[in-house]
């Protein structure tokens, strides 16, 4: 008896061992939940691959060669209707990036000013901004969208009566015009020369501050680098010539022929994102502001600094080494709100490819497109925001 006792009581600590193990008891449930996952996903993949086959639906990327049959009314890159589904889906790729890339800069400009609105001291101009922020904070994008966009059509003039600026540009309800540059031989020397001194102007800069940390003397380093971009580019063009002309649009009885054409949709989207991104990235920037100690600014004022100039040098310096993980979240949303384009008739990627879902059924082959598409330019925005957030963060002692 004593020694079947015995032999109990090990087998026991034996089990207790094994379940009371944390190390042990964490990788046993974590094989069992990768083992239910993969089970899922073998379980869904079968369904998928029998229901295909029953509605006689191929599965795969080898439609994206077929011919699309469809226009696309704005385009980066040359397109038909006799283009591959491929192709429709980079023309929707580059208009989704444009408009994005293009939404970002003023709305980051307008949360900068609205958000120094916020905390001005006139009390009109901070009860504005602040109506501002109230009203675009609480709507839902969609509904900013439709807005611009009806405004922009009900607003502006037809073709006939176009709002004719300066440099032959029309402004009407069907978009913007303006020429469209003809580029000829030897316009590539001049691109070089902009870049030449772009490079310039930016060697210029890093010399002037190393100069001021070690002489405390300041060089014109900003009418210098102006003198390079504009003077290398113009000498290199009356040395080789014109190798440019323009196409300017004309006005015809019904619409406008030549030059370029932005459509009402892509500037309305604009419009909305910028807009309402920009009520988003104020409350940033001013919280930004407001964590910097008020010992800077009270020091600030009685040095006799001019407002905007306690702003330049002292505030947003600062602020900005706060605000990039919220901004990047924010530079997030607008590239996701800018899928809901579909729904003013913008042939951004969820359009087009929403076009070719309904053409072939590749339900499944279109909607990892959008998956990876959105979710590769959100990597990137990410990386981008973090290595510029590690470039101006707070360095601690």
């Amino acid at each position: 008896m004593i020694r079947k006792s015995q032999n109990d009581v090990s087998n026991y600590q034996r089990t207790s061992w094994f379940f009371y193990n944390s190390h042990i008891r964490s990788a046993f449930f974590q094989i069992i939940t990768l083992l239910l996952v993969v089970g899922l996903i073998i379980w869904i993949s079968k369904n998928v691959y029998v229901n295909l086959l029953r509605i006689n639906i191929a599965s795969g990327f080898g439609f994206l060669k077929n011919r699309s049959g469809f226009d696309i009314d704005q385009t980066l890159i040359p397109y038909t209707s006799n283009s591959s589904y491929f192709r429709a889906l980079v023309v929707g790729f580059l208009n989704t990036l444009t408009v994005t890339a293009i939404s970002i800069i003023p709305a980051t400009l307008i949360g900068l000013f609205v958000g120094i609105g916020r905390l001005s001291s006139n009390k009109l101009v901070s009860w504005i901004c602040r109506i501002y922020v109230e009203i675009f904070r609480n709507i839902p994008p969609l509904l900013v969208i439709f807005f611009c966009y009806k405004c922009i059509l009900s607003v502006l003039p037809n073709p006939r009566s176009s709002i004719i600026l300066p440099l032959h540009i029309y402004i009407n309800n069907r978009g913007i015009s303006f020429p469209k540059p003809i580029l000829y031989a030897g316009f590539e020397t001049i691109t070089l020369s902009i870049l030449a001194g772009l490079l310039m102007s930016f060697f210029i800069v890093k010399f002037s501050q190393k100069y001021h940390d070690k002489t405390g003397k300041n060089i014109p380093s900003f009418y210098i680098s102006m003198l390079f971009i504009i003077a290398l580019p113009i000498g290199t063009f009356i040395f080789i010539g014109c190798p440019i002309d323009f196409d300017f649009p004309r006005v015809t009885r019904f619409n406008l022929t030549g030059g370029l054409s932005v459509g009402p949709e892509f500037i309305s989207l604009n419009f909305a994102l910028s807009f309402y991104t920009a009520s988003f990235i104020s409350e940033i920037f001013r919280s930004g502001i407001v964590s910097i100690s008020k010992g800077q600014l009270e020091a600030a004022i009685s040095l006799g600094l001019r407002q905007s100039q306690i702003n330049r040098f002292i505030l947003i310096p600062q602020a900005i080494k706060v605000i990039i993980p919220p901004l990047t979240s924010q530079y997030l949303n607008l590239l996701k709100n800018s899928s809901l384009a579909v729904a003013i008739g913008f042939a951004d990627l969820v359009s087009v490819g929403g076009t070719i879902l309904n053409q072939t059924g590749q339900a499944i082959e279109i909607v990892a497109i959008w998956i990876s598409v959105y979710l590769s330019l959100s990597i990137m925005i990410s990386l981008f925001m973090n290595w510029f957030n590690k470039k101006v963060a707070l360095v601690e002692k």
